[in-house]
């Protein structure tokens, strides 16, 4: 999710040193229990962790008709268990579009309760359309639903004829079957639905740990409501121009890409890899052409999985490297899938979620916010020069972050006018990035500190991967958020951790 708009700058400003700061003036507590919400045991579909409290927060459809029809979103919380210490609510907004808080809170409540000791109560919520809040379905077909054409991979030859039929199709079926519930699938409505949860819990101020997506919901939130926000956290952001938010986003996959591969590179060829039969080449810099040279081989000859039915073909392979570039710890798996597709005798094991297509509600929640945010182009010679020029520049991402998507075929265009991020508003944000993010390169994450101005400090972390606190090991980076979150101490400057 690159231009270098003022970047040299900022860049040099980034200083190699301790993460210590200067403190800010914290929100004050929030009582201790929440009003306008029953909380009470979670449903075992979601895995709570020990002590965790679920609830359902009722919320406009449509905020334009704030008394008309209502929808329940899916909450959950940890309290905190020193009230003593307890100084507010810590949101955990999670990415996407289409990720669930309820499952973030539920993977990072352990290590995050730890960190916080006490600080605050952890509160997150399954966005609309999402988990267990009310769903919004467009009908897509089984074949549309795959994370292979949800993510417009062109054809082998670069041709964007069957993206485009398919992109047409699927908005086609959205005019037609989702109705006013997807008409609200909107950031600026997940922002409302932020504000209408911090009411419930009865908090004057929020404070919040965002990622990827939620990055943008969470800026948006500082900038609708400045005087609401406590301590902000933004980790892994992307470029928040309101001219082309998510299509930038997605433009971005290309340039993070080629930061990121050279990491899975140095791993792939390092000698220990031997010993787990996944060592691909001798040097790093062969296994990019080996990579290169096998996705076209399997364009002009797909092999047969153990997935019956679904082959693995070059597009398949590259969509399996995007995600193992966002942790480390996939890139054993993608080395696996490599190997067996580089024997003769193997038969490739598919990740899981390129196995089968998505679920319709997911799927739609996915399409349906990036389309109705922001109006997308809709010339399809222009999306066919896009592509023949990415794949040439981006082989690794052969075209497919600026290929046509069903925005371009979208009735009814964004449904209200993007927020511009801007630096007007306290200085309480801190954001943290890494320096080889696969989904939100640094180059574009420094877009959004840009128009943040004072208002934000800037952590950047020398790792890859995508997600940075309790995510990547790096206990500088850490430190920074943690002690931002629980002493209100920021760096005095923008930082970078080693």
């Amino acid at each position: 999710m690159t231009t270098n708009r003022g970047r040299k700058a900022l860049m040099l400003a980034l200083s190699v040193a301790a993460v210590a700061g200067v403190g800010l003036v914290g929100g004050g507590a929030g009582p201790a229990a929440a009003a306008g919400l029953e909380w009470g045991d979670c449903d075992p579909a979601v895995k709570p962790l020990p002590g965790q409290q679920c609830a359902t927060l009722s919320v406009p459809l449509d905020y334009a008709d704030p008394d008309g029809e209502q929808i329940g979103l899916a909450v959950a919380r940890l309290r905190s268990t020193r009230p003593e210490a307890r100084r507010g609510t810590l949101m955990v907004i999670p990415g996407g579009p289409g990720s669930s808080g309820v499952q973030r809170l539920g993977q990072k409540g352990a290590a995050l309760s730890k960190e916080m000791n006490g600080a605050y109560d952890l509160v997150a919520f399954d966005p609309r359309g999402v988990g267990g809040s009310a769903k919004a379905r467009c009908g897509f077909a089984e074949e549309d639903r795959r994370l292979v054409t949800l993510r417009s991979w062109p054809a082998a030859d670069g041709g964007i004829g069957e993206n485009v039929a398919r992109s047409r199709r699927m908005a086609e079926a959205c005019a037609r079957n989702g109705g006013a519930m997807l008409r609200g699938l909107t950031t600026a409505h997940q922002v409302r639905d932020l504000d209408r949860l911090r009411q419930a819990l009865g908090e004057r101020k929020l404070s919040a740990w965002s990622v990827s997506y939620g990055t943008y919901v969470a800026a948006v939130y500082a900038q609708k409501f400045p005087g609401r926000t406590d301590r902000w956290v933004l980790d892994s952001s992307s470029d928040p121009d309101p001219k082309r938010v998510a299509r930038g986003w997605l433009a971005g996959m290309a340039r993070g890409a080629e930061d990121r591969f050279p990491d899975f590179a140095a791993w792939a060829s390092a000698p220990e890899r031997d010993e787990d039969g996944l060592r691909l080449a001798e040097r790093p810099e062969d296994v990019r052409p080996l990579f290169l040279d096998l996705a076209a081989r399997l364009d002009r000859e797909p092999r047969a999985s153990t997935t019956a039915g679904t082959p693995l073909t070059g597009t398949v392979l590259r969509q399996a490297l995007q995600q193992a570039l966002y942790s480390d710890a996939a890139f054993p798996a993608f080395a696996r899938l490599m190997s067996q597709a580089l024997d003769p005798a193997g038969v490739p094991v598919l990740p899981p979620e390129l196995a089968g297509p998505m679920p319709d509600e997911a799927a739609t929640v996915s399409v349906g916010v990036i389309c109705n945010d922001v109006d997308w182009p809709a010339s399809v010679p222009a999306y066919e020069r896009a592509v023949a020029a990415e794949r040439i520049r981006y082989p690794l991402t052969a075209g497919m972050p600026a290929n046509i998507t069903p925005c371009a075929f979208w009735k009814g265009g964004a449904v209200e006018k993007p927020t511009r991020i801007t630096d007007r508003g306290p200085s309480n944000v801190l954001m943290i990035q890494n320096l080889r993010d696969p989904s939100t390169p640094h180059s574009v994450g420094m877009r959004m500190r840009e128009a943040f101005g004072d208002r934000a400090r800037l952590v950047s972390v020398d790792k890859g991967g995508h997600g940075v606190y309790l995510g990547n090991g790096n206990a500088c980076g850490d430190r920074a958020v943690t002690r931002f979150l629980t002493e209100g101490v920021r760096p005095a400057e923008d930082v970078l951790c080693r």
